[in-house]
């Protein structure tokens, strides 16, 4: 078990209890326990603590803490420090200094602890509540993308070109190619660690908001690392290097009167059932 801070841009971050267990062969992690609660408070009464030392040095009788300005700097460092500001009330004059706390606040952002608000320009005519929250999961492919552009599979960088007409070609070239691919990925997910039944796999949430859930024959290829045909499961990386053994070869017999011809690799049962899918003919 771990802790996990997930920020919240201008509001404390998120502290979740985790742990991380194994599935079908990846590591996948589970939330436990929303300790944002007790880190709230922690926040409140570290903020509480500092604040009184100025309340302290506002009424003191050496070295008087004075001044709206001065009381109110060093309360702002105070505040964005902790940053639980939007929790206190507070009242700054020139002589005094005094602050509560929120409990209406408290008790409203505490309702929301473990929670995501998502919100969108898209009138409630267009989407659905549900298809927004499916929109957003699906930012998960874009970032998908991105990272097989870059690193995986299709690498466009470093760009060895200058002129922009040939960085866009370059661009535009490797954009192609990931649409090739994921087409690829669609057709050959019986045989991937892919997901080949998403109408089953959408079923089986009760809400969208759930974990995704793989369908049976996912499950089944992923636990037994076996198609439903008996061949091996492959990734998309593996698959091709499986597939780039295949060569056409130009063979010329010593007799230079015999006409040479050319031969083709036989594909093995995986490599067929591949090329099957693909709609692929040798």
């Amino acid at each position: 078990m771990y802790i996990e801070r997930v920020p919240n841009r201008n509001s404390p971050p998120t502290i979740l209890l985790r742990e991380s267990y194994r599935q079908n062969g990846k590591v996948r992690k589970r939330t436990l326990a929303n300790q944002t609660k007790h880190k709230r408070e922690e926040l409140l009464r570290a903020t509480e603590t500092e604040l009184d030392k100025i309340v302290v040095a506002t009424r003191r009788s050496k070295q008087r803490l004075e001044g709206k300005s001065e009381i109110g700097l060093r309360v702002g460092k105070v505040l964005n420090r902790f940053k639980v500001a939007k929790h206190f009330e507070l009242s700054i004059t020139d002589t005094h200094f005094s602050y509560q706390r929120k409990a209406q606040s408290i008790e409203a952002d505490a309702r929301l602890d473990g929670l995501y608000v998502i919100r969108t320009s898209v009138s409630g005519q267009k989407l659905t509540a549900t298809a927004v929250v499916q929109a957003y999961k699906n930012l998960a492919r874009v970032e998908q993308a991105f990272r097989c552009l870059k690193t995986t599979d299709l690498k466009i960088r470093p760009i060895f070109h200058h002129w922009e007409s040939r960085v866009r070609a370059h661009v535009f070239i490797c954009f192609l190619a990931y649409y090739v691919e994921w087409h690829m990925r669609q057709l050959l997910a019986p045989i991937l660690f892919e997901e080949d039944d998403p109408d089953e796999a959408q079923q089986l949430r009760a809400s969208v908001v759930e974990p995704s859930k793989r369908s049976h024959s996912t499950r089944s290829s992923a636990g037994s690392k076996q198609t439903p045909f008996g061949e091996p499961v492959h990734s998309f990386q593996s698959l091709l290097s499986d597939l780039s053994t295949i060569v056409r070869s130009t063979v010329q017999p010593k007799q230079l009167t015999i006409a040479s011809f050319e031969k083709v690799t036989q594909p093995t049962p995986v490599q067929q059932k591949a090329f099957e899918l693909l709609k692929v003919q040798l």
